[in-house]
């Protein structure tokens, strides 16, 4: 919770500059590199993130408990898990930007929220509401057109809104804080990444010119910014707020792949995305009245 009205437009800037990154920095980064094959950009995001998120522990003083975690089998285990679902995340989130599939990048953004929901309902028996239901029944609507008019699913939307959405799920039970979290994953992910960037069939990693393994080099601190950013506005703005400002990466990702990488963009995904719209319309309609509802209650004074 907010500590005081005060902190709101504080917290206002940290997300939104966090999902600035995310939405429109990061895929006009990626597309920079979109000479190199996406696998590569992920194991050098990966091994550059290390310093980052060492630096971090240390700028918020729990570097020095950090080993701990290490220490803890069921700790490293379920990050093991996590660490391989947001590198799945990553992976097929790049080959998306690189490939002029932006696009199916900003819809399984857009339905992640959705996805969520549902994942709830199946693991954590957190039973939707009927509005709630209404706008995944939207969403599918949405997915199902798209489907039918491409002849196949939008597989690269389905998984990047699935692997972060059992991301998201797993990590509330991984013990760990965000930058804690972080850390753990990219360093359970360095030696895979080192392997993989040394049997790179294209000579090793460190083949490329100057500006490219700068390019390479930033996706490190690129990856760990705005994940500060997020933890600092999260701390400081309610959960409803947060739940609606995440629709910013989407929608620039959206803008990014029209406007800028001149994706097409036709009627029928016109058609589809206006279903996707319409559902987080509605969601976000039914995460207002939830906090309202709570407002009320928490307001109602004891009888």
């Amino acid at each position: 919770m907010p500590s005081s009205d005060s902190n709101v437009p504080r917290g206002l800037a940290y997300a939104i500059g966090a999902y600035g990154i995310w939405g429109l920095c990061l895929p006009l980064y990626m597309k920079a590199l979109s000479h190199v094959s996406a696998l590569e950009i992920v194991g050098h995001r990966v091994i550059w993130a290390i310093p980052c998120g060492i630096l971090l522990l240390w700028w918020q003083g729990i570097l020095r408990n950090f080993g701990r975690h290490l220490r803890d089998p069921r700790t490293v285990a379920l990050a093991s898990l996590t660490a391989a679902l947001i590198s799945i995340n990553w992976g097929v989130y790049v080959y998306a930007i690189i490939s002029g599939q932006a696009l199916a990048a900003a819809l399984g953004y857009y339905i992640n929220p959705l996805v969520n929901v549902v994942l709830g309902a199946v693991f954590l028996a957190e039973r939707p509401n009927r509005t709630q239901g209404i706008a995944i029944a939207l969403a599918v609507v949405g997915v199902a057109i798209m489907t039918a008019k491409a002849g196949s699913l939008p597989w690269i939307s389905l998984v990047l809104a699935g692997s972060f959405g059992t991301y998201g799920l797993l990590r509330k039970v991984v013990p760990v804080g965000a930058t804690e979290g972080f850390t753990l994953e990219v360093l359970i992910l360095a030696i895979p990444a080192f392997a993989l960037l040394l049997l790179l069939p294209e000579g090793g990693p460190f083949q490329h010119t100057s500006w490219d393994m700068l390019l390479l080099i930033g996706a490190g601190p690129l990856t760990a910014a705005p994940l500060i950013l997020y933890a600092a506005g999260a701390r400081l703005l309610h959960y409803a707020t947060i739940g609606i400002l995440q629709y910013i990466v989407p929608t620039l990702i959206f803008l990014t792949a029209v406007f800028l990488f001149g994706e097409p963009f036709g009627a029928w995904q016109l058609i589809g995305f206006a279903f996707i719209w319409s559902a987080l319309a509605v969601y976000s309609w039914s995460l207002f009245g939830s906090a309202r509802a709570r407002r009320r209650t928490t307001a109602r004074p004891a009888q």
